[in-house]
């Protein structure tokens, strides 16, 4: 019960950062809402990404609390490189993480990496 009210009290914290940080998807390119629609898709499908597995995002349906929430994510990562690294092989950063190595044990490919991170930085 614990764990769920701080988890709650960091997405509240990052409310501020998100409502500066989010662009109006209305003025986004096609392209750019398609590569977002894709990475969710991705981020949420239990046989891929499976972010909702450890993590409260979004509009996503019975999150685990494993992992951080996943809001504000342009402020917590202003590099997308440092992202895509989290992404790639987590163990990197923590040793100790039950964060699959998406790019690293080929879970995700490329393109489904990229669209992953413009995805969770709508967030």
């Amino acid at each position: 019960m614990r764990k769920r009210a701080k988890l709650t009290a960091i997405a509240a914290s990052f409310a501020a950062v998100l409502a500066v940080s989010l662009v109006p998807v209305s003025s986004m390119a096609e392209g750019a809402k398609e590569t977002i629609a894709m990475g969710k898709k991705v981020a949420y499908d239990r046989k891929l990404g499976n972010c909702l597995a450890c993590h409260i995002m979004d509009d996503g349906v019975s999150p685990g609390d494993l992992g951080p929430p996943l809001v504000a994510m342009k402020a917590r990562f202003p590099d997308p490189a440092k992202l895509r690294a989290q992404l790639e092989d987590p163990m990197a950063a923590n040793a100790n993480t039950m964060m699959p190595p998406f790019g690293k044990h080929n879970i995700l490919t490329d393109d489904q990496l990229d669209a992953v991170i413009e995805y969770l930085y709508t967030l």
